[in-house]
Formats: structure tokens, sequence, C-alpha cells
């Protein structure tokens, strides 16, 4: 007869330990959405197995976030760690987990990871799944949700000594786990409400609740609602990790995820003046290092932000941070977004350029970055043709516009003015928005003007 579930409720409980958001993989430099993972991978795998699933940011509590999370690695029927990105917070929790449970716990992550494993991990089980990045195509949705739900099923199936998979327990002999069962029960009993995932009686809301209605707000290009609800959910977490315990201070720590998408809200609300915006986005990403980041979301932001303002006061120190945040997240990442706009700026400084020495190594190294940059786009556009229908909320078509439009320009800017027309009718016949043709037509008319005005013209005939 299989083990009934710790908890007492109808339905188990899995805990999912993961990242959230948009998180960037430093190993590879691909930014994974975490949350397209849980969404349509974990979750459904989990809930078709019969268990209740939740992710830390779905738990409603008052205060430090701690006390329901080591509750919840106890207590929890199964646990699910994702260790895509090479999460910190997400290993620790999982020791946690194989230092007080023995048995029931699941280990994932994108297949590309796997290569860097930690030697710790690497003669684990942990089950692989591929990542698009932006989404999760829906064929690899279907197989890794159904393996995910028969993993699940199996370990519950069995008695609990024939399902240790801790390696704790396994390595020491004669361990005994905690035996706290008392303890657990009346935690459940006296707390179940705050493992809810919606508001609890004070109106609580969660951070998973929050973070809907900021992309919402977003959707609607309400960007004054998204910026005030970021803030909420930023003192949420801040009040959360300053408390102070009987023993010791909690060290508060920013989430980079929320401070950059408050950076972009901030930034896009243009309040109250679009330079007092900007001021504040700045300051904002300003606690993240951009200087010394590797992290290649901070500095897209950090150049975006630098481009617009130079755009708008051709005040130079504008230009060379935009230049140096995007040139440092290219060389870190290796993509196309920050190759082409890092290209485009090296030609906006040659323009500005006091001598002519120093116009032509900007231009000449553009010319070299959009030739990267040509590689970068058509390995994308080899490696993501679809044949398979996309799953609902797709950003495939967008991304593939993009690259397209990112091609067309970095052709354009090489002067191969044929292939670059060539792309661009691609990615207008692609285009999703019409606002992105508008955007794409704009930049390529700035583009031209400069080359217009090369500085390449001005050498001696050799």
């Amino acid at each position: 007869m299989p083990p009934q579930p710790d908890a007492a409720t109808e339905k188990g409980t899995c805990f999912v330990v993961m990242g959230f958001g948009k998180k960037t993989d430093f190993e590879t430099g691909r930014v994974l959405d975490l949350d397209q993972s849980y969404h349509n991978l974990i979750k459904p795998a989990v809930e078709a197995a019969g268990l209740k699933c939740i992710r830390a940011d779905e738990v409603v509590h008052s205060g430090l976030i701690d006390t329901p999370m080591y509750e919840l690695l106890l207590k929890a029927d199964v646990v699910v760690a994702d260790l895509s990105t090479s999460n910190r917070n997400a290993i620790y929790e999982l020791g946690v987990r194989h230092a007080l449970r023995p048995y029931t716990t699941v280990i994932m992550a994108e297949e590309q990871m796997m290569k860097s494993l930690a030697f710790d991990l690497n003669h684990i089980v942990v089950r692989q799944y591929r990542h698009l990045g932006e989404d999760i195509g829906v064929s690899e949705a279907k197989r890794f949700t159904s393996e995910l739900t028969d993993a699940i099923k199996k370990i519950m199936a069995v008695e609990p000594k024939l399902r240790w998979d801790s390696p704790v327990y396994k390595f020491i002999d004669r361990l005994i786990p905690p035996s706290v069962e008392q303890e657990v029960k009346q935690a459940v009993e006296a707390g179940a409400s705050k493992t809810s995932t919606s508001s609890d009686a004070s109106g609580t809301p969660a951070h998973s609740e929050m973070m809907q209605r900021v992309d919402e707000a977003q959707k609607k290009g309400d960007w004054v609602k998204a910026k005030i609800l970021l803030e909420e959910v930023r003192e949420m977490r801040r009040a959360a990790t300053s408390e102070t315990s009987a023993n010791q201070q909690i060290e508060n720590q920013e989430d980079p995820y929320i401070l950059q998408r408050l950076a972009l809200a901030t930034y896009k609300s243009k309040y109250p003046t679009t330079e007092e915006a900007f001021k504040q986005a700045r300051d904002l990403l300003s606690l993240l290092d951009p200087q010394v980041s590797n992290d290649t979301e901070t500095l897209g932001l950090w150049g975006s932000l630098h481009k617009r303002m130079w755009d708008m006061t051709k005040e130079r120190s504008y230009l060379d941070q935009a230049i140096r945040g995007y040139e440092r997240g290219f060389y870190l990442r290796n993509d196309y977004y920050n190759g082409i706009n890092y290209a485009y700026l090296l030609n906006e400084r040659a323009a500005q350029a006091a001598g002519l020495a120093e116009a032509v190594a900007d231009f000449v190294q553009a010319r070299r970055v959009r030739q990267e940059v040509i590689s970068i786009c058509n390995q994308w556009l080899t490696s993501n043709t679809r044949t398979e229908p996309l799953p609902p909320g797709s950003k495939f078509p967008e991304n593939r516009y993009w690259v397209l439009a990112t091609l067309a320009e970095a052709y354009i800017g090489l002067e191969q003015e044929a292939l670059g027309q060539q792309r661009l009718d691609e990615a207008f016949a692609a285009a999703p928005e019409e606002w992105m043709k508008e955007t794409t037509r704009e930049q390529v008319s700035k583009l031209k003007a400069l080359l217009a005005a090369s500085p390449l013209k001005k050498l001696p005939s050799l």
C-alpha cells in the first residue's frame, strides 16, 4: 500500500525550488525565463501527479519568508528543484532538503547547464529539459511534463525506505532523519493559510500575484502603474530580508530581477519628466554595479537608457556610457541585440570624433561587430526553424522579427544594400505589430545618414 501524504490535506504538497522571472545563466550568457519553466513544465506535471504545487513566490507570509520556506522544505511530500542558471538560492535550498529529508526530491535543469554541473551534483540523477530562452516548445513541454509526472508518481508509490534519494542519507550510514512529525502537524494546522496561493485574511498579496499585476499593467502600456506595483514588491522584499531574528540581522539584499524591471518601468513612465525618470532609473541600475556587472540584462538596460538620453540631449557622456554597456554585454553574451546597438553607437561616436584616426577606428570596429552579428543571427535562424505548433503566448514571431530586422541593419551597415533590403522585406512580412516596422525604419534611416558621412571617404586613395 503506498504511503499516505505527510500533510493533513486531501492532496499531498510539492514545493518547487527555483528562481523566478528572467535570470541570466552566466555560464552561457543566455537569459532564461524561469516562469515559463514553472508554468509550462513543472506545475502541470505536479498537478497531473495529484499534488498541490507551491513555489516560494506563491507563499503568502507576513514578515520573513524563511519560516514557511523551511517548513515546506521539511514537510513537503515532494520537492522539485530546478537548478537552471545555477541559482544559488535553489542550490542551497536543495542542500537543506537533502539534509532534512532522505527521500522524494526530484532535481532538474536546462540541458546546457549539464556540462557545468558542480561535482557534488554530477553523480545524482538530474532530469534535463530544453529551454528556448523566452518560451518552451510544445513538443518539449509535452515530453518533459510527462516524464516529470511519471517520476513523481513512481517515487510516491513505493515505501519511503525504497525511495531514498538524498546523498546525505545514502553515504552516511545509520543517520536518522529529524523526527518532528507532531511539530510539523501543528505548524500545518496553525498556518495552513500561509501557504495559500491567494491573499490571506489581512489582504496581503503573494509575490506572484503582484508580479501578475505588473505584467498586466505593462501589456496595457500603463508604466506608471507598473512602476508603483514594482516599488511595492521591492519594499515587501526589503522589509522581509531586513527583519531581525533573535540571534542575527538578516542582510538587506536587492533582487536584480525586480530592480531591472523597476528601472525599465521607471524610465518608460516618463514621470514626472523624461529626464527625472531617467535619473531615477539610472540610480536603480547603479545598485547592480553596471560598470563591473556580468549580468547582460543589467548591461543591456544600462546601454538602452543612456542611448535614449544621448538621442535626446546629444551629451557625449551618455554616448560613452551607452557604448560601454552594450560593448560589455555583447562580449559577455555574444548576442545580436547588444551587438547591433554597439555597432550603431560606434558609428555615432565616429561622427562626433575630433580626429580622423579616432573616427576611422570606431567606424571599422562597427563593421567588424556587424560581421559577428550576421553570424549570430544566421545561426539563430538555422536553430529556430519551427515545424511544431507554437505554445500559447510564445514570443517566437516577435523574436524572429527582431533577428531578421537586425540582419537587415547589419547588412546595410556593411553597405550590402541588396542583402539588407531582402532581409528587411522578410522582417516586415513577419512583423506581428506595425510599430516594430516603424521602429526599424527610423533606425535604418539614422544609420544611412551616418554611413553617408563615412570617415573612410576622407582617407587618401591607395
